[in-house]
């Protein structure tokens, strides 16, 4: 095969399939907004076919998806979306998108919106081939346990000569382990009249998308495999199944960051999110959790057992280990941030130290203030949260209540056990706790009478 096809030296339509039921996933939401690393699996397919530079990407739904319709608008404008109003089969929901394919000179590449992990890499490999000539490129994987899957059976120079269904297949081609994924490209100026030319003489009455390759063969055509690893084309049909992807999601990142200069000291326990951000240098106990919209900088130290959402930690903190940031925390440099602590929309200055059992909610704390343990900013009234402000350098002793709105002045203290409901004066010291009265002997008389009493109940 030589030269080059479509109007795009490296451009590609993906028509993106996702109008099936996933009835096997047993839930009211449709399989492709079923969720890996915290984004629609749909989502992750929309941003490998963007990032292997896709110029045309339409997916194809059913007429009851409207909430895939809306994802797909709000991941991607530039996308479009089309209705396959029956369920006729592979190559039936492909002609769904003809108004796309019918000014298509690009290669063109048919992709299932359940199988998240494709990489741009395979994406381009694929698109290439159809470059180089080939009419058709079925994306195949090597398969340890092939059994239910279609089986590539190529001549003696590598062309592909036929897919064959498990059921159908003979002993000998069972014991073939190439396998047909789903994933096919097609040269984009032949896919529609080798897509009108698909029957559906079959037991089904379905139209197959896989009988490309034979009608692209019997017009001369050449149709050949590109194998790619097989977790790449690794398809969810089942809950299960959308767990063991998550696994390879999360290993796959992980190992990114650490090549990245992060370290992870036990890596397997470590849960992150499609949009975690850490820099190098900055370390990860075990067992922490990255919610959505987490960004870590070089040179801090997230200790075990921590959770993270929302949350921006700059350099040099050191947050947990037990600690909960919640969205709208945002650490400046050398925080530190202690056991049992819960922050929520919180601007915490450089230097200030939280460190035990304190919740601070809808506050700002100053540069090197010090929260001392048990502090609560009472942030709801049980109708609106209010703000509490603790300026620079402020002390706030331990099992504090801090009424907000309220604010702490610069190098104010507040003695331990206080409710502060007033602000505080810069410099100032507040106490609100009762004086302390003190009963000599009183240990001794109590006693004693609670040992009559309980002499008289016997």
């Amino acid at each position: 095969m030589s030269g080059t096809k479509g109007d795009h030296p490296d451009g590609f339509t993906a028509i993106i399939l996702a109008a099936g039921q996933g009835t096997r996933m047993r839930s009211q939401r449709p399989k492709v907004l079923h969720e890996i690393a915290g984004l629609a699996m749909l989502g992750h397919l929309l941003t490998s076919v963007r990032a292997a530079g896709a110029t045309t990407v339409c997916v194809v739904t059913s007429p009851q998806q409207d909430d895939v319709r809306s994802f797909v608008a709000g991941h991607d404008a530039r996308a479009t979306t089309v209705v396959q109003e029956a369920q006729r089969g592979t190559a039936d929901a492909v002609l769904a998108a003809r108004s796309v394919l019918e000014t298509v000179g690009e290669p063109v590449l048919v992709l299932a919106g359940d199988v998240p992990l494709v990489t741009p890499e395979t994406l381009q490999a694929t698109a290439r081939r159809i470059r180089e000539g080939a009419d058709v490129v079925v994306v195949g994987f090597t398969a340890a346990d092939p059994t239910g899957y279609g089986r590539l059976i190529c001549d003696a120079s590598g062309m592909l000569r036929a897919i064959v269904e498990h059921a159908d297949a003979s002993a000998q081609e069972r014991a073939i382990t190439l396998c047909n994924s789903g994933f096919i490209g097609i040269d984009g100026e032949k896919t529609l009249t080798l897509l009108d030319d698909i029957g559906n003489d079959n037991a089904q009455g379905e139209f197959y998308l896989t009988d490309v390759v034979a009608i692209a063969r019997a017009r001369g055509g050449d149709a050949v495999v590109y194998e790619a690893p097989a977790d790449d084309v690794r398809g969810v049909n089942s809950r299960a199944q959308l767990a063991e992807v998550e696994a390879i999601w999360q290993a796959r990142r992980r190992r990114t960051l650490m090549e990245e200069g992060v370290s992870m000291a036990a890596p397997a326990t470590v849960h992150l999110t499609h949009d975690t951000q850490i820099a190098p240098d900055a370390f990860i106990e075990p067992n922490v959790v990255f919610g959505p919209g987490v960004r870590v900088a070089s040179g801090t130290r997230i200790r075990a057992f921590s959770h993270l959402e929302g949350a921006h930690v700059a350099s040099g903190c050191v947050v947990g280990p037990y600690a909960r940031l919640r969205p709208g925390t945002v650490l400046a440099a050398d925080v530190k941030i202690g056991n049992f602590v819960e922050t929520k929309a919180a601007e915490i200055a450089a230097g200030a130290k939280v460190n035990h059992l304190t919740y601070i909610g809808d506050a700002e704390i100053g540069e090197g203030a010090n929260i001392g343990a048990g502090t609560i900013t009472c942030n709801y009234d049980g109708f609106a949260k209010h703000r509490t402000r603790i300026g620079p350098g402020a002390f706030v002793g331990s099992n504090s209540a801090l009424v907000a709105p309220v604010r702490i002045g610069a190098e104010a203290y507040v003695g331990s056990g206080s409710v502060i409901t007033k602000d505080v004066a810069d410099g100032a010291l507040a106490v609100t706790r009762a004086a302390q009265v003190e009963k000599p002997g009183w240990v001794t008389k109590f006693r004693a009478l609670m040992q009559r009493r309980k002499d008289r109940a016997s």
